[in-house]
């Protein structure tokens, strides 16, 4: 009989010890949301694109897709990024400092074409002066070069055709490198359909150029020298090493199926975060006293048992929560918070029952069996229905309500666990090694 109360102290003290392990260092294991360490918040709406054959909900979910893919591309630790209604998605980014370079990299439309270029430089003349019957198969398309001030001109017109040989769809991979100039270039790579329509292309129009179109300008117009047929190149021009870096995250998720405005968006400062931990964690850490104190003033051992045992639980909640990578926000504290309470109501139910065995006569060992018994039912009732709430707050809200939603239900299973299972074992425990006569609670 003692063999098994000591296999289950030693269980105990494995859970604490892996908890531990788990959210140590918690600075870096416990994961804050945008309102805890700042950040940028986006809201932004999909245009219908005019293909009358794509459901609006299947175009916004391809470009919550993209731009998740774009967004890990940046490196960005937990960021939140999910649906709103229809046509709108929401973009939390925490502790993202660089605000304008993030948004041009989710909102670039990044629609990569290769496009034939007229040579006649007669037909560009007339269609700079407005030609018509030039324009209905051709359109012209200019290149952007930095002067020496860094202000972006337009700059060398291109008598372009209207239809692309090919688009950015065949991409595969995309990545940064140099050129023969020495400066940087975005080297690009197309699977299997894709290098065969530019092995096609570059095979028949040797001589030719071929513009190579990002969102509508001109990045480079090479010379097609000789038939491609690895599907590979490279896009040049006056590029610095971040710029060819973004643009190759952008090419690597994929072109937006549709145009995406940005219709809101908000950076959260680092102070205004720093701001609500410190009055989360005061509030919380006052009420955490108040509830100690009150449990040993009342219960004696019995509440330090319970003390101990919502120590526990917050331990293993935060725990779950570093080890799923977890975010922690404002409503998660909140939901720390009341699972702590419920986590002492539990306890608060057991003790009850334990006390009115024992003024019923019984011994202490009886008391302390009947009292966990009578109570088990009450207890688990009670907090399956509040686990059942948290899992609908978190599968089916949106935004910070899934953080409380997260912590609740996390915290409600770890309280089944301390306040039934460890409480009990302690007790038995301490009843095994010392004859007790007379319950003090």
């Amino acid at each position: 009989m003692m063999r098994n109360h000591y296999i289950k102290m030693i269980f105990i003290i494995a859970v604490i010890g892996y908890c531990i392990w788990q959210i140590y260092p918690p600075e870096k294991k416990i994961k804050k949301g945008l309102d805890l360490q700042g950040g940028i918040h986006i809201v932004l709406e999909v245009e219908q694109p005019p293909e009358k054959d794509r459901t609006m909900s299947d175009v916004t979910q391809r470009a919550l897709e993209i731009i998740r893919n774009r967004v890990d591309g940046l490196g960005v630790s937990e960021p939140v990024i999910q649906r709103e209604g229809i046509n709108r998605i929401i973009v939390d980014l925490p502790g993202v400092k660089e605000t304008e370079k993030a948004i041009d990299i989710i909102g670039k439309t990044a629609l990569l074409e290769f496009r034939l270029v007229e040579e006649d430089q007669k037909k560009l003349s007339d269609a700079l002066k407005g030609e018509s019957s030039i324009l209905t198969d051709y359109e012209i398309l200019y290149m952007r070069e930095k002067d020496e001030r860094g202000i972006t001109r337009e700059t060398s017109p291109f008598l372009v055709k209207r239809q692309p040989e090919l688009t950015g769809a065949g991409l595969s991979d995309a990545y940064v490198g140099y050129g023969h100039s020495g400066f940087p270039e975005v080297n690009f790579v197309l699977n299997k359909e894709g290098a065969q329509k530019f092995a096609a292309v570059t095979g028949e129009n040797i001589g030719r150029r071929l513009a190579i179109v990002l969102d509508g300008t001109v990045k480079s117009a090479p010379v097609i020298r000789d038939r491609i047929p690895d599907g590979r190149g490279q896009i040049s021009g006056d590029f610095t090493m971040e710029e060819a870096k973004e643009l190759a995250v952008v090419l690597r998720a994929g072109a937006l199926p549709a145009k995406v405005n940005i219709i809101y968006q908000q950076v959260v400062g680092p102070t205004l975060g720093k701001e609500y931990i410190e009055k989360s964690l005061r509030a919380s850490l006052y009420g955490l006293i108040l509830v100690v104190v009150f449990m040993v003033i009342y219960y004696y051992a019995f509440g330090l048992l319970a003390d101990f045992a919502m120590a526990m639980n917050l331990l293993i909640l935060l725990a779950f929560m570093a080890l799923f990578k977890g975010v922690l926000t404002l409503p998660g504290i909140a939901g720390i918070a009341l699972t702590c309470g419920m986590a002492v109501d539990a306890n608060i139910l057991i003790f009850e029952r334990i006390r009115e065995e024992s003024r019923s006569g019984k011994s202490a060992k009886a008391s302390i069996e009947a009292g966990y018994h009578r109570a088990w039912s009450a207890i688990l009732d009670s907090n399956i229905t509040t686990i059942i709430t948290g899992a609908i707050l978190f599968f089916l809200g949106e935004g910070s309500v899934k953080g409380f939603g997260l912590t609740l239900s996390i915290g409600i299973m770890a309280n089944l666990f301390t306040a039934v299972f460890v409480t009990k074992a302690v007790v038995d425990f301490i009843v095994a090694n010392r004859p007790v006569e007379r319950l003090r609670i």
